[in-house]
C-alpha cells in the first residue's frame, strides 16, 4: 500500500486539485489494487508552515510510505522518482509552488488490510483483489489473529 500525505499551505490545493492529484497518484500504481493507494491532504493552518525558519505560504511537503512493493535498486528508484516528478510538475512547478518529497519503504509483512495479510505480489489472489477492488480472504494466508 502506498500512503501519500501532503502537508500544504492554505489555499494551495483546492478540492478539485486534490481529487485530480489523488487520481494521478493512484494511476502511478497500475499493478496494484487501486484501493491500496491512499492519499491524505493536510492543509496547514495559516502561518503555521515554515521551511528553513521562514514562513512558507506556497509550499507542499509530500511524505510517501511504500509497503505493497519496494523499489529494487538505484536504477528503479531513479525511474520512479522521474515518473513521480513528471506527475507533480503540473500541480506544483507549473503553479510556482515549492515542494519536497520523500519515500519510506516498509516491509510488507508489517502490513494488513481489514485483518488480512495482502496476498503475495502477482499472485492469483492479488489479481482477484485488483479485479474486485477490495480485500477478501484467500486460502494460502489466514486472517491475522486466526488459529
Amino acid at each position: 500500500m502506498p500512503l501519500w500525505t501532503l502537508h500544504h499551505s492554505p489555499g494551495t490545493l483546492a478540492e478539485d486539485d486534490q481529487r485530480e492529484l489523488a487520481g494521478a497518484i493512484a494511476d502511478l500504481y497500475p499493478i496494484l489494487p487501486r484501493f491500496y493507494v491512499g492519499v491524505v491532504f493536510n492543509e496547514a493552518a495559516e502561518g503555521s508552515l515554515y521551511i528553513g525558519g521562514e514562513r512558507a505560504d506556497r509550499f507542499v511537503r509530500i511524505s510517501v510510505e511504500h509497503i505493497a512493493r519496494t523499489l529494487p535498486g538505484a536504477e528503479a528508484r531513479t525511474r520512479w522518482m522521474n515518473r513521480v516528478h513528471r506527475t507533480f510538475v503540473p500541480f506544483m512547478a507549473d503553479r510556482d509552488l515549492g515542494w519536497e518529497l520523500h519515500i519510506d519503504e516498509t516491509p510488507m509483512d508489517l502490513w494488513s488490510i481489514q485483518g488480512l495479510r495482502p496476498p503475495p505480489p502477482d499472485s492469483a489472489a492479488e489479481q482477484r483483489w485488483i479485479r474486485e477492488n477490495r480485500p477478501s480472504p484467500y486460502e494460502t494466508e489466514p486472517a491475522l489473529g486466526a488459529g
